[in-house]
């Protein structure tokens, strides 16, 4: 594994903090039995890469300098 990439694309990262947060959830007293997890981490994910998309476009548009 040579390649890196942002932590927010990991999806054992996504995985894990959508585990702790249904934890908690179930914790508090909150209906968290019929969400698949699976499922929000994949819409998280995908949410994510495009928030991150929308961003790149923002900042090369909005950049001041040409790229070398």
């Amino acid at each position: 594994m040579t390649e890196k990439k942002p932590w927010y694309l990991s999806k054992t990262v996504w995985s894990a903090a959508i585990s702790v947060v249904a934890t908690l959830g179930g914790m508090l007293g909150l209906p968290v039995g019929a969400v698949d997890q699976v499922l929000l981490t994949d819409a998280v994910l995908q949410s994510v890469a495009a928030v991150a998309g929308v961003f790149a476009i923002f900042g090369r548009v909005t950049a001041t300098h040409a790229l070398k």
